[in-house]
């Protein structure tokens, strides 16, 4: 790759798919199922394991530095779970490891000698001191990378020691068989990545397959499981107890609900008790005032019999003080009625006098008249 062509894919990963105004760039975007989500999470088998002697080629998905920046940007923001698709994707790789080591075990089952139990554990401890050599080997190199001096001289210390270890448990090996069959070679599976490991493999054999980009690949490929294990894990926790909480609050809303209704209920409840009071207390009174009522028209209808009843049980000498009484008032209207008739005489006979005056008056203005036209 060109030094152009590095920073193209530098910016692309810092700046993301619209550094530059590029819209054919933007079409495809990182949620498309075309994209790679191993790829974007930086865990795919293929980039992971480019240039080792197992190179799984080119993906058959998209892989954009650029798609991968756009996701850790949004990523920031809310929850895709494109771990889950990246699990998927580990797992099925994984298991095809595992089952190509189980059937590189079984191949050397077949072709090496059969040995005793005995022997078969001795010769797997010194596979395991080899491991150990190796590994230490490749972290000494690697700190004396990054300029750890100090910590490689520790690390190599170590390595000495395990190959003090490794010496005593060879020479045991090699007593328990013969001679012509400790001179082949016993090989062995890495339980990593299914290389095949010789246990007369020397230091700088050893070293190189340990801190070898196959190997180390393959122990990142499954840490990096590991690790979304754990994060999808979490996220599932995460997401229940949210779940939990989201029915918890709506249960408590459904509960508030419930109340509010129940009370609401009450309240019309004792409403229309109250209106049922109300009504009966003003029937109540109705009731009463009728009674009160009829008992008074039937008080007046009995004080009537009774004065009725009296007036008809009177004493002969009240009796005579209302026939005087009448007397007199008879007496007065006779009185009055002449009265009247007097006035009414007067009045005629004054109207009488009156038409007579007239008339002479009348009678002498003729003759005047009469008497100037002669």
């Amino acid at each position: 790759m060109s030094a152009q062509a590095q920073m193209r894919a530098l910016l692309d990963q810092l700046m993301g798919t619209a550094r530059d105004g590029d819209e054919t760039r933007q079409r495809v975007k990182f949620t498309d199922d075309r994209v790679c989500k191993s790829h974007l999470l930086d865990c795919c088998p293929h980039d992971i394991l480019a240039g080792t002697r197992m190179d799984l080629g080119d993906c058959s998905k998209i892989h954009d530095l650029a798609l991968r920046a756009d996701y850790e940007i949004a990523s920031k923001d809310r929850d895709l779970f494109f771990e889950l698709d990246a699990v998927d994707h580990l797992e099925s790789f994984i298991a095809d490891c595992d089952r190509r080591t189980e059937l590189a075990k079984k191949r050397l089952a077949e072709t090496q000698e059969e040995i005793s139990a005995e022997v078969a554990a001795k010769a797997e401890k010194v596979h395991e001191l080899n491991e150990e050599i190796g590994k230490l080997l490749a972290k000494a190199e690697q700190l004396g990378a990054e300029g750890n001096v100090d910590e490689a001289q520790k690390v190599l210390q170590e390595v000495e020691k395990v190959r003090s270890r490794k010496r005593e448990a060879e020479e045991e090996y090699r007593n328990s068989m013969p001679a012509s069959s400790f001179q082949q070679q016993k090989l062995r599976v890495c339980e990593v990545c299914s290389a095949y490991l010789g246990l007369h493999d020397n230091d700088r054999r050893l070293a190189d397959h340990f801190g070898g980009k196959l190997h180390l690949g393959f122990i990142q490929i499954r840490e990096k499981l590991e690790q979304l294990k754990k994060t999808v894990s979490e996220k599932q926790e995460k997401r229940n107890q949210e779940r939990l909480k989201r029915r918890e609050e709506r249960e408590r809303e459904e509960k508030m609900k419930r109340r509010t209704r129940s009370r609401s209920r009450e309240r019309k409840r004792s409403r229309s008790r109250e209106r049922r009071r109300r009504r009966s207390r003003s029937s109540s009174r109705e009731r009463r005032r009728s009674r009160t009522r009829s008992r008074d028209r039937e008080r007046k209808r009995r004080h009537r019999s009774r004065s009725r009843s009296k007036g008809r049980r009177r004493s002969p000498r009240d009796r005579s003080r209302d026939r005087s009484s009448k007397h007199k008032s008879s007496r007065d209207r006779s009185s009055r009625d002449r009265s009247r008739d007097r006035d009414r005489k007067e009045k005629s006979s004054s109207e009488r006098r009156q038409e007579s005056m007239n008339g002479k008056s009348e009678s002498r203005r003729s003759e005047e008249r009469e008497a100037g036209e002669i």
